[in-house]
């Protein structure tokens, strides 16, 4: 951090300003929605195409919580502080080294022609909402754009990943401050109290002969609201979905169910890089080698009463990923895969599998980071899959430590095949059971050997939900 600089703005206008063309656009699609609200209020979108759904579904997600799905976005793009102030400049330094924007509008430009439709209908639904509504006042997004759905990819509450850097020790690095390292460890507490907890039951287990899903994500209230979208294309998906999201995150279709847990997978790594200073710049040891620490120029900007506070930051990166802190010569980058286009594509597939191979497929594109899943059918089969996208170590370097950056020894040699993750398939026990807890104690009898899994594939321990679901 180099200087803080007070800029004074004139107030803002907070007018909505659309094109006559946009405006005939969002009219000719709104045509093609229907909302219907049941006796509680929850909105069951209808439309033409899934793209109209996705519209339908935005526009009811600002009618019931706007300012939820302005701030959900602000805080994946790095900008919370513009409204909380400049106590959270930090958090938000942390999502701009670990989320890319510019990658975001990368895949964006990228994607089929099929999924560009949903991206531009999630951000068409709100930006007619806003105007259609220009008494709200946005607290800074005056519109939104496509690209940002494809900053939160998966839905999660817990989807960020940086390898167990606490935020005091990105403070203190990219303040110029030194702090002692507590060694950050990809793993965590034994015992948590709160939590997600999900249950599945075979059809032997049941009075109806069906096969039965629990879904609890035990997530902060109105964290995520209840939807219903329909699309004449196929889609009748029921359940969760996160503010400014456009996917059932959790929940059923006619055929499918699917419940998720956060998962402690490891699935982000640190690596120690040994820092070398001289009279051409910044460089790190890799092999027998120099390469130079790439530097980008990060502005954050934070509210102070009337004035916006403008905060540049030079962030650093090497070909792992972004510094988050370090010591010295020593410094931490952490190698981490938050946000994809191919993971929000497996988002939105999941909502339309009607069978258990279908599903399967999905989670076969190997994409989703931060979530354990608990799966039923109308076919009476089950499952559980610990984790997703896991990559391929070598098992013999502790993964809950930092590991040495100096050597090609520790990159990832690909990522790990589906059926090599951890999980179980209608196993003999009749019964899942997930609370945030080891996949090893998952079905009882029928739960997966640990002997046979790398240590970096499950670290997460045991805790009292899960003790307590199994009894």
């Amino acid at each position: 951090m180099k200087f803080l600089l007070l800029l004074f703005l004139p107030t803002l206008s907070f007018a909505q300003i659309f094109s006559k063309q946009e405006v005939t656009r969002y009219t000719a699609q709104s045509k093609n929605v229907n909302i219907i609200r049941d006796t509680w209020g929850i909105p069951h979108i209808y439309g033409k195409t899934d793209a109209d759904a996705v519209f339908g579904l935005m526009y009811a997600q600002c009618e019931d919580d706007f300012r939820r799905v302005e701030m959900n976005s602000l805080e994946m793009l790095g900008r919370t502080a513009e409204v909380y102030g400049e106590k959270n400049l930090f958090a938000d330094l942390q999502m701009r080294l670990i989320y890319d924007s510019s990658a975001a509008i990368d895949d964006y430009k990228n994607s089929p022609g099929w999924f560009k439709k949903l991206l531009d209908a999630s951000a068409d639904g709100v930006n007619f909402y806003l105007y259609k509504h220009p008494q709200v006042r946005p607290a800074i997004l005056q519109r939104f754009e496509p690209w940002y759905a494809l900053m939160r990819t998966d839905g999660s509450i817990s989807a960020t990943s940086n390898g167990g850097v606490r935020l005091d020790e990105i403070k203190a690095f990219y303040s110029g401050k030194e702090l002692a390292f507590t060694n950050p460890v990809n793993s965590p507490l034994p015992e948590n109290v709160n939590g997600s907890n999900g249950f599945a039951l075979a059809p032997s287990k049941t009075e109806s002969h069906n096969a039965m899903l629990y879904i609890n994500p035990h997530v902060t209230f109105y964290f995520r609201e209840e939807m219903h979208m329909v699309s004449g294309e196929g889609l009748n998906a029921y359940g969760a979905v996160t503010w400014g999201q456009f996917f059932i995150y959790q929940g059923f279709n006619e055929h499918c169910g699917w419940m998720h847990t956060s998962s402690h997978a490891d699935v982000a790594d640190l690596y120690r890089e040994k820092i070398i200073r001289n009279k051409e710049g910044i460089f790190y040891q890799y092999n027998d080698s120099l390469k130079p620490v790439r530097s980008k120029l990060v502005e954050l900007y934070y509210k102070r009463g009337d004035a916006v506070g403008r905060f540049p930051v030079t962030a650093y990166f090497t070909h792992h990923g972004p510094v988050l802190g370090g010591n010295g010569d020593v410094w931490l980058a952490v190698k981490e895969y938050n946000r994809s286009l191919k993971a929000l594509m497996q988002s939105w597939l999941r909502t339309k599998a009607n069978s258990y191979a279908q599903f399967e497929g999905t989670m076969n594109m190997r994409a989703n980071t931060s979530n354990n899943t608990v799966y039923a059918d109308d076919k009476g089969n089950i499952a559980y899959w610990h984790g997703d996208f896991m990559p391929r170590r070598d098992p013999s370097y502790d993964w809950s430590l930092p590991v040495d950056g100096t050597t090609s020894a520790t990159e990832w040699k690909g990522v790990h095949e589906l059926k090599e993750i951890v999980q179980v398939h209608n196993p003999a026990s009749g019964w899942i059971q997930n609370c945030n807890s080891t996949p090893y104690t998952v079905s009882g009898i029928s739960s997966p050997d640990k002997n046979k899994f790398p240590e970096y594939m499950a670290p997460d321990g045991q805790n009292p939900r899960a003790i307590n679901a199994m009894r």
